[in-house]
């Protein structure tokens, strides 16, 4: 499957991909290890032969995997399945660096991926019995609050990506660039407000959002992307139709597959995270809308979906650590007050590495205590 992160282009800033806090783990009878949240940590090394889970083997409940990359070069994500759905990922983790996600998994068998690896599937089972989280009653109820918010926000935000890509590939179609080339950024507005959500369903978001360098065979090559390359560097959008029309079609079928979706509160903090690592690895540093250069309406769509997914999450984070809550909501505010300085229709090219420096220390500031949320929501 052609991976997203194949190739990872930074700034002079260094990207982050922040784990969670580590102290005082101890093993348990199966061999995991345990941290002081109650939660099991299972140990993940990226290596280019593979990214064997240590142990393979956790009891149901909480799980956080934390996944690490010494020196692997093909291999820079890892992501736990279940059958063809993507649960959980860290992308983006190139050499040196190391990241986390954290799930509650239920008793069953999944799969530990690593697209790209000689080896690029390992079996991971869960153990046990499931068992109701012993939490505060009033915050099981916010956090199902949370889910159910969640998941009528994701199908309302598809809902409004169908007529805008319509309305996009309808010009392509037409051969009107200068109508299309505006339609551009609002389509894809709606798509990276929820892009982890759409990454969990397989093959579709390649299909829908893959950049030429993430494609094995560039004749094969479809999605926005393909487009914006046809309108900004070609300038024409001869031989677009088929593009257009698969584009569409994948985005209908998005529309289908989150109307029956579920998730659980640390699957909203994880993929808040990822938003903000998408931020950091793919538009502060230009590579995301390389030819139409609008990788700030990405940056803030990116934003707006991950604090739209934390919102939901305030109100049993607060019980559960106040501090973090607080922490986080202002850390948010430096990142929105930082891109309010930024037109709507601000070509990114001319925005100068002092001011990118100056957006990516924002949003590593907010990515570390963010990704911390995860562990503190999940049973």
């Amino acid at each position: 499957m052609p991976t997203r992160s194949t190739a990872l282009l930074r700034t002079g800033a260094t990207l982050v991909l922040i784990g969670m806090a580590g102290a005082g783990c101890a093993k348990d009878k199966a061999g995991s290890q345990s941290n002081g949240n109650g939660a099991t940590t299972i140990a993940v090394e990226i290596t280019d032969a593979g990214c064997a889970p240590d142990p393979a083997t956790a009891p149901a409940g909480a799980v956080v995997f934390r996944i690490s990359n010494k020196d692997a070069s093909a291999v820079t994500e890892a992501e736990l399945k279940q059958g063809d759905t993507i649960l959980g990922e860290k992308e983006n983790v190139a050499p040196g660096l190391s990241g986390s996600f954290t799930l509650d998994l239920k008793p069953g068998t999944y799969a530990m991926v690593c697209p790209n690896a000689e080896k690029d599937s390992w079996d991971f089972t869960v153990t046990g019995t499931a068992s109701a989280a012993s939490r505060d009653p009033a915050v099981t109820a916010a956090l199902d609050q949370a889910v159910a918010g969640y998941q009528r926000y994701v199908i309302g935000e598809v809902a409004k990506l169908v007529p805008a890509t319509k309305q996009f590939t309808d010009a392509v179609r037409a051969g009107d660039l200068s109508r299309a080339k505006p339609l551009y950024a609002k389509a894809r507005y709606y798509y990276e407000e929820i892009e982890p959500v759409a990454e969990s369903f397989g093959d579709l978001d390649p299909q829908i959002d893959a950049r030429v360098d993430n494609v094995d065979d560039p004749g094969q090559w479809t999605g926005f992307h393909r487009i914006e390359k046809a309108l900004w560097q070609d300038r024409s959008s001869a031989g677009m139709r088929p593009v257009a029309d698969k584009l569409d079609a994948d985005v209908a079928k998005l529309r289908g597959l989150v109307g029956t979706a579920a998730y659980q509160p640390a699957q909203l903090a994880n993929g808040a995270t990822e938003l903000l690592n998408e931020v950091a690895a793919h538009k502060i540093t230009g590579e995301e809308d390389r030819y139409s250069h609008t990788d700030l309406s990405d940056f803030r769509a990116n934003v707006d979906g991950a604090r739209r997914a934390f919102d939901l999450l305030v109100p049993a984070l607060r019980v559960v650590d106040a501090d973090l809550a607080g922490t986080v909501t202002q850390k948010f505010a430096d990142v929105r007050a930082a891109l309010a300085g930024y037109g709507t229709d601000v070509d990114y090219s001319t925005v100068d590495e002092a001011h990118r420096r100056v957006l990516t220390q924002k949003v590593d500031a907010l990515a570390e205590p963010l990704s911390q949320v995860a562990a503190k929501v999940a049973a």
